[in-house]
């Protein structure tokens, strides 16, 4: 994929802060250095601290699941940080199960468990 970092800084100009954030600290390690260098600076042109910004990478490091590069897995329902991951059903248009999968959640989509429904086997 060629580098165009007219693109890369219109996208960043576009993101939220707390998607910024996210790239910067749980999936910086899959990033271009570049784009690394071009976000840091849009998030100190918002005024974000670099003392807020290793606050969310100690606790991404706390939190989340990581491939062996490094990178942040990606919750498989958004863009945010994977903190658990488990079987489900992939299902076909939302309704016809068709075979079992794993799936990573964040904690927003994380499944709520109980005792009268446990997890499926792992």
């Amino acid at each position: 994929m060629e580098w165009n970092p007219e693109k890369v800084l219109a996208n960043i100009h576009q993101a939220e802060t707390s998607d910024l954030l996210d790239r910067i600290t749980a999936y910086r390690h899959g990033m271009e250095p570049e784009a690394v260098t071009l976000i840091e600076d849009e998030l100190r042109r918002r005024g974000v601290a670099d003392a807020a910004i290793e606050e969310r990478r100690q606790a991404y490091l706390r939190e989340c699941l990581y491939y062996p590069d490094g990178t942040a897995m990606m919750c498989s329902f958004c863009r945010l940080p994977a903190v658990t991951q488990g079987w489900g059903w992939h299902k076909l248009r939302n309704t016809v199960p068709l075979f079992p999968r794993r799936f990573r959640y964040c904690k927003t989509h994380q499944p709520v468990t109980s005792a009268a429904h446990p997890p499926p086997p792992a």
